[in-house]
């Protein structure tokens, strides 16, 4: 009997024995296989312009003299090698993923993978409430023509604009981007041009000329969270100086045109910056140089606006916007003071917000422009967002035309530039009836 029973268990054990070793390498072999569709699938749309889409995305489009002005905030953190752009030609098979793949790879600004999301599950057709939207029909005029601008410009030297996007889940292209902004401005002008109430705020004309597509919040440590949040930027206004006083004592300082090579000044934190080391006597003195002298809560503002208006005690003034950072991380939840990032600034003619070089920053208005995620929700998405005040839906409109370090994934939020305000008492009271949370919707020209 005991022979038996040994013989048995034995059998017993090694069919066990094979079965975990079997379970065990059809796990390894599925796991590997789905980081290799995700890694594919963040290729393929990495590489998912070619040159002869660039062409056709930068196509001319005929713009009002009267708005290409406007105002604005942040910058692009990366740029790609156009030679890799121009040298890959993606197969039929691959534009054809790029375009309908429910999966999308959403990397950071460093361009690492970080997770892939379920376009269907942040994404879906719907209506607009039949409720007037609102916007200033001349103030979104200029950032529609400005980021359209932007696109034709620049789309060969910044390839990171032209990527589909978390909308290409539902088969919207670029292209379908672009023509929705040369709509839009078309409308407007003609609006504009006859006096009247423009047809982009009857929300019957959108439904019938738009594809509407809600854009449910997508959080991954906040699964429940469905409405965007919404916060607010603004340009301040300060007093300060050209020289240090004792009351203007922190500097904002400006790149010179040689350190387009030399990166020094990567090597040093916003601490370091301001424990004197480009002051008369310190180790870098001479390498930037100093535009203005703020109080510390001024320059605080400063860096997490992105613009400033300095109101100089000598009676002139300036807007002053960010142009390079120092290469290292913003780090959410971290107080603004102990961040290590530093921002090197420019003095500009207006407020900026996306760009890929100081001087290419798109010109934006306050009231109809947001900060967002351009590299994964792209640049120039129009966007409606409805809420309800004094038990009233209220609708309002605006473009996807600035960034910033809290966007760099971020695919439940958005930035809504408010205006420009003489401090933040005054800047509170105006956002304090604003929404904090609201139903969000994409429009693209059907």
């Amino acid at each position: 009997m005991s022979i038996i029973f040994s013989q048995k268990l034995r059998l017993t054990v090694g069919i066990a024995a094979s079965l975990l070793v079997g379970l065990t390498a059809s796990h390894l072999y599925n796991q590997n296989k789905n980081q290799k569709i995700a890694q594919q699938s963040q290729n393929i749309d990495n590489n998912f312009i070619s040159n002869q889409q660039l062409n056709n995305f930068t196509t001319t489009t005929s713009f009002s003299p009267t708005s290409l002005q406007s105002t604005a905030v942040n910058t692009n953190f990366w740029q790609t090698d156009q030679e890799q752009v121009n040298q890959y030609n993606p197969s039929k098979s691959e534009q054809n993923l790029a375009a309908t793949s429910i999966s999308y790879p959403i990397i950071d600004e460093w361009r690492k993978y970080k997770y892939s999301v379920n376009g269907n599950q942040v994404l879906s057709a719907a209506q607009l409430p039949t409720n007037k939207v609102n916007f200033n029909q001349s103030d979104l005029l200029s950032v529609l023509v400005n980021t359209r601008k932007y696109f034709q410009e620049h789309g060969k030297a910044d390839p990171d604009i032209l990527r589909p996007g978390l909308l290409s889940t539902q088969k919207v292209t670029t292209e379908d981007i672009l023509k929705t902004l040369d709509f839009m401005i078309e409308v407007l002008q003609e609006d504009i041009a006859k006096n009247r109430i423009t047809r982009l705020q009857n929300p019957n004309f959108i439904n019938r000329h738009f594809r509407v597509i809600r854009w449910n919040a997508y959080k991954p440590d906040n699964p429940n969270q469905k409405q965007l949040r919404i916060t607010k930027y603004a340009v301040f206004t300060h007093p300060g100086t050209r020289k240090k006083t004792s009351t203007y004592n922190t500097p904002i300082y400006s790149l010179k045109d040689n350190t387009a090579t030399d990166k020094f000044y990567t090597r040093y934190t916003k601490q370091d910056v301001l424990s004197g080391i480009y002051e008369p006597g310190g180790k870098e003195y001479g390498k930037v140089a100093p535009l203005a002298y703020l109080t510390r809560n001024g320059l605080e503002e400063a860096l997490m606006q992105g613009t400033i208006l300095i109101n100089f005690l000598d009676g002139s003034k300036g807007f002053f916007n960010v142009d390079r950072n120092n290469g290292m991380s913003y780090i959410r939840g971290l107080k603004a003071t102990a961040q290590k990032r530093y921002w090197y600034f420019r003095q500009v003619d207006a407020i900026k917000g996306y760009g890929y070089k100081i001087d290419a920053k798109i010109s934006i208005k306050p009231g109809v422009t947001f900060a967002g995620d351009v590299l994964n929700i792209g640049l120039g998405r129009v966007v409606i967002i409805e809420n309800t005040q004094s038990g009233r839906r209220q609708l309002q409109m605006g473009v996807i035309a600035d960034t910033g370090g809290a966007f760099l994934p971020n695919l439940y939020q958005l930035d809504y530039l408010a205006g420009i305000f003489p401090n933040q008492k005054s800047f509170r009271q105006y956002i304090g009836k604003l929404p904090e949370y609201a139903n969000a919707y994409f429009l693209v020209k059907k």
